[in-house]
């Protein structure tokens, strides 16, 4: 290999890549949407909320050579696959395939920290603040919509040129890793389920040339988290806001947006890596612990 391949421009350009971030119009979707944006990608963004993506592609699309474009596509709700299904044929009137798909949508489920020392009170808070209908919501959203969003798009990302190296990037979660519920017991299920399934999804995929890869992050700045945007689509984390978690985060702040950038830019271009769960958490599992 030629040293100048070596240069950051070189290893993780994406230019001319065409990208669907699902739940791309806030949050952590919004942040890997403008990080490929940023490297040259077409990057198409879906959601719930239509105003939500056109206003992220209004103030994140990129300006300057080399830049790539933010489009926002739906909306959709990736629950349904009726509405999969629309969005897919939707995209194939634009694109002859895709060389990355992003798994972003999610929500954050309802918390229900169990109180009190017997296991009369603990029962009780658990019984009154939880319902089988808000776990089958969440399970719903965080994880069988990631299964059938990377099933109804697997033919696209097949048809991609093979030396681009396909693939799906995963947003779990640390909060399925790690043995604290944090007061969310069935978020943590429900990230620990995502996890294990893009594992299955990357060996079953790999034999049709699709990379299956996720990132599990810690804190981050996002309108799940903070419980709002601002007029940019964007949320602010500070740092007495992640030191108050009742454990340590030895990195002592939220992440950055520039490194989830880095993370989703090193699983988009390394064709080398399949089935791996990137921990993005600022060193949290190392103190509280992993299942």
């Amino acid at each position: 290999m030629d040293t100048s391949a070596s240069r950051a421009s070189q290893l993780f350009s994406v230019k001319d890549y065409v990208c669907l971030v699902t739940g791309g119009g806030t949050g952590i979707g919004l942040m890997a949407a403008q990080a490929l944006a940023a490297n040259g990608a077409k990057v198409y963004i879906t959601g719930r909320r239509m105003e939500a993506l056109e206003q992220a592609a209004k103030h994140h699309s990129p300006n300057g050579e080399g830049g790539g474009s933010i489009i926002p596509i739906g909306p959709c709700d990736v629950t349904k696959k009726e509405e999969l299904e629309k969005l897919v044929d939707n995209l194939k009137g634009k694109e002859k395939y895709l060389n990355l798909l992003v798994a972003a949508a999610g929500i954050p489920g309802k918390k229900a920290p169990p109180e009190g020392d017997t296991a009369q009170s603990i029962r009780d808070a658990l019984w009154a603040e939880e319902t089988p209908e808000s776990w089958a919501e969440n399970y719903t959203t965080n994880v069988s919509s990631v299964y059938f969003s990377t099933v109804a798009f697997l033919p696209l990302l097949a048809s991609c040129p093979k030396d681009q190296s396909p693939s799906v990037i995963v947003i779990s979660s640390m909060s399925g890793l790690m043995k604290d519920h944090q007061g969310h017991f069935s978020y943590n299920a429900g990230k620990a389920a995502v996890a294990h399934l893009s594992g299955m999804m990357s060996r079953e995929f790999h034999r049709v040339g699709v990379r299956v890869n996720s990132i599990a992050p810690g804190y981050f700045p996002s309108e799940q988290t903070m419980k709002e945007s601002d007029e940019r689509q964007k949320s602010y984390m500070p740092d007495e806001k992640v030191l108050d978690k009742g454990h340590p985060v030895p990195a002592k702040r939220a992440g950055k947006e520039e490194e989830m950038a880095q993370a989703v830019l090193f699983l988009t271009k390394c064709g080398y890596v399949t089935g791996e769960i990137l921990k993005l958490d600022g060193g949290v599992l190392n103190e509280v612990g992993q299942t």
